[in-house]
């Protein structure tokens, strides 16, 4: 098959950032999908649907003209959040979910939860409002392996969750592993997985063979070649449990090629391409719609898109670096690279 037409895709997971940084991500993520999860960890996080609501204002300054853009917006869980927010999030139009960061995961989680049991409370509203929880999987013990902290995760925090709230509404975000993979499908329909590009395209060894390569660090950490093998066969079978997730996430590259570079990868300007390439590379790429453009919206209860966009067997190269910020670029994945498929047309 050398070219496929599907409805429009939407990404379940990408972090725009705020102030000049929208300036770049908002109109890459615009390019080809319809909805965005925008993540909420922000410098100071949006805990509020007030601040959520604020936040969307701000990125849709930045749409293009004539394009369809839907924002959907996520709380930032706290130590503090209030159980009568997850209501107001429940009667948002714009608010869809909110998000959990175990504090110090990721970039700017420090004000994420220092224990998923202070807020049991809460929880409990977002079972009985039915309003996804999105989860951070990974343990941050300073003693558990980075190779590990999903799978202790799982474990240690997951199942017991689970066990407690068995209703609960749930997206593991950006799995990493056969283990998450195989927790997701031993799950009722109400827990779901989303998947990011360099977990299907890159394994461990493209981050660290021959020098650490900075621009595929990430965090859940690119893990060994049999467990992106469990991630092709679980994103490209159909199950609609499983959807398309970008983590797409902008660093400058002063930021990411430094000491302490940053975690994050940014694929937001080839996302759905680089997903063709890994789909085409399992023979599957007929299972590409139902992954980008139906399941996540049925999970949400959302209406699936209407407009379409066609991606056809055409070579082409991945930018080298692409403006960002103030004397200072942003280095996308794969950059450099040449990829077999390239976006056509779109919204028709």
């Amino acid at each position: 098959m050398d070219s496929i037409t599907i409805l429009q895709p939407d990404d379940w997971h990408a972090h725009l950032r705020d102030g000049e940084s929208l300036k770049r991500t908002v109109p890459d993520l615009a390019r080809q999908f319809n909805r965005v999860i925008c993540m909420p960890n922000l410098v100071p996080p949006v805990k509020t649907v007030s601040e959520a609501q604020a936040y969307r204002e701000r990125i849709m300054a930045h749409v293009p003209e004539g394009v369809n853009f839907d924002p959907r917006m996520v709380l930032y869980f706290t130590d503090h959040t209030v159980p009568d927010e997850v209501a107001k999030i429940k009667a948002s139009n714009e608010v869809n979910a909110i998000k959990l960061y175990p504090a110090g995961a990721t970039t700017n989680s420090d004000s994420g939860v220092s224990d998923i049991r202070k807020v049991y409370h809460v929880i409990e509203q977002l079972e009985e409002h039915q309003v996804p929880l999105l989860l951070h999987g990974e343990v941050t013990h300073n003693h558990v392996d980075i190779f590990d902290r999903e799978k202790r995760f799982l474990d240690e925090v997951l199942t017991p969750l689970l066990r407690q709230f068995p209703n609960l509404k749930m997206v593991l975000e950006h799995i990493t592993t056969a283990d998450a993979a195989n927790f997701v499908l031993e799950q009722g329909r109400n827990v779901a997985a989303t998947i990011t590009p360099q977990h299907l395209l890159f394994n461990r060894n493209d981050l660290l063979v021959g020098g650490v390569k900075p621009h595929f660090y990430c965090l859940p950490i690119l893990k060994r070649q049999s467990h992106q093998t469990t991630l092709l066969e679980v994103a490209t079978s159909g199950n609609p449990k499983f959807f398309l997730g970008t983590d797409s996430a902008p660093h400058a590259q002063s930021k990411k090629e430094n000491a302490c570079g940053c975690a994050g990868c940014y694929s937001a300007p080839y996302a759905i391409e680089l997903y063709a390439q890994a789909f085409d590379q399992m023979g599957k790429i007929e299972k590409l719609e139902g992954f980008a453009s139906h399941f996540g919206a049925d999970f949400y209860g959302l209406a699936r898109n209407t407009d379409t966009i066609t991606l056809v067997r055409k070579p082409q190269t991945i930018a080298e670096r692409m403006d960002y910020l103030p004397n200072d670029d942003i280095i996308p994945l794969h950059a450099g690279q040449t990829i077999d498929w390239s976006v056509v047309s779109g919204g028709s």
